[in-house]
């Protein structure tokens, strides 16, 4: 099958091909052909205003819910909705049931999602049954195909296993990724520490619970000389500390959520449990700090922390909700909504390159010959999120009914296409 994508803005950090438009021609999930003008009579055309082109746009934090919890989400429709959000390849964490913890469950879910129009890449477990006791086989998964090695929603608490995962992932120079979160402070907080919570007498969570993970692991980081990735990082202070700690060289990188550069825990108010989240919605100066971080470049990369809960897990009183909501599908149009002064090839980068370059993913190229690995969307363009946008399994997003800009049309991923 041959597809034609029709005079395209290409918005491709690093290319020669940046800034120009162009026709690009795909025959059977190859590129074949780039020009101002292409002619392919029996090709399937895409065309619309203001149509832009970018390397496929990666994920590093989803929640897919499988094995274990497939009413929720399953391998096929995580992969949906990663596409529908304009990403051909998504990390997907391995808080299942069982945990994402042995070659054969790596396997699975590689075997599972092959073909999928978008990627899906397992992170491996950290430690056994995520428990936080003891090492999970990390080197066997590593050969499995694991991307990157973390307890996912279960942040490591223990100083000794961490450093130990550190040092062990130096020799294939791996990994570990974690949500900096202490759960031993304020284990019972449902919503940010501050006024709010105060306002709407729900118990607090605060800051510290971050601040003090982030600085602990920023030293046991530097004490191994390993490769760390801080994510869901929501307060002023954590920005300021991972500042200090790339200043003197210790191999630190982060990433922030749409939602956490889109929603204050003044949001709150109305006891909508789609807005329960950990990292916990934080204040106005903290969202103006991340936005602030993004500009600069402080934020290498966007995570959206996509957790689909199904209806019963939301519709209970805000004490007994589940954290989480899902973040694919509206992820590109929060963001452009809300940063709405960053560079839109900033923006693409922190998308696709980045993300690829830190974790070691396929980098697509836009050449002749080249395997077509393409998201294709429209910047500019205003709408409204509806449950028609959403092809997870769950609904659980806060965005529903909200006004958003820029709108993703599809994506290509060799044979395999959503347009």
């Amino acid at each position: 099958m041959q597809i034609l994508i029709r005079q395209a803005s290409i918005v491709w950090p690093g290319a020669t091909l940046h800034g120009q438009q162009q026709d690009i021609l795909i025959d059977h999930g190859t590129i074949t052909a780039i020009g101002p003008a292409l002619d392919a009579p029996h090709a399937k055309v895409i065309s619309s205003q203001g149509l832009h082109v970018s390397p496929g746009w990666a994920d590093v934090f989803a929640h897919f819910s499988d094995p274990g919890e497939e009413h929720k989400e399953d391998l096929q429709s995580g992969a949906r909705a990663a596409a529908k959000g304009g990403f051909t390849s998504v990390m997907v964490v391995p808080n299942t049931n069982p945990a994402l913890q042995t070659k054969p469950q790596i396997e699975y879910v590689l075997s599972r999602t092959r073909g999928a129009a978008a990627q899906v890449l397992p992170i491996g477990a950290v430690s056994k049954n995520l428990e936080g006791a003891s090492l999970a086989e990390m080197y066997e998964m590593q050969h499995a195909g694991a991307v990157a090695f973390s307890d996912g929603l279960k942040p490591i608490q223990s100083s000794g296993i961490l450093l130990k995962a550190l040092q062990y992932v130096k020799a294939f120079n791996g990994i570990v990724i974690q949500v900096p979160d202490d759960k031993s402070i304020s284990a019972h907080g449902l919503m940010h520490e501050g006024i709010f919570s105060t306002q709407l007498g729900m118990p607090g969570k605060p800051a510290i619970a971050e601040e003090i993970m982030v600085q602990r692991d920023l030293e046991l980081a530097k004490y191994t000389g390993s490769r760390l990735h801080l994510t869901g990082v929501s307060t002023r202070k954590s920005l300021e500390l991972i500042t200090a700690a790339k200043a003197q060289g210790i191999q630190v990188t982060c990433s922030v959520t749409p939602y956490h550069l889109s929603l204050t825990d003044g949001a709150l108010w109305h006891y909508n449990t789609n807005l329960k989240v950990n990292p916990p919605l934080r204040t106005q100066d903290d969202v103006d700090a991340l936005r602030e971080a993004v500009q600069s470049g402080l934020v290498d990369c966007i995570a959206t922390h996509h957790l689909p809960q199904d209806w019963d897990a939301k519709e209970v009183e805000f004490e007994y909700a589940k954290n989480g909501m899902i973040g694919l599908e509206s992820a590109f149009g929060v963001l452009r909504k809300h940063l709405p002064h960053l560079p839109l090839e900033q923006l693409v980068a922190l998308l696709s390159t980045r993300p690829r370059q830190l974790f070691g993913l396929e980098m697509p190229q836009l050449e002749v010959g080249a395997k077509a690995n393409l998201t294709l969307f429209q910047p500019d363009v205003e709408w409204t999120f509806t449950e028609q946008d959403i092809a997870s399994r769950s609904k659980n997003s806060a965005y529903l009914g909200a006004a958003l800009q820029g709108k993703v049309l599809g994506v290509i991923n060799g044979s395999v296409s959503n347009l």
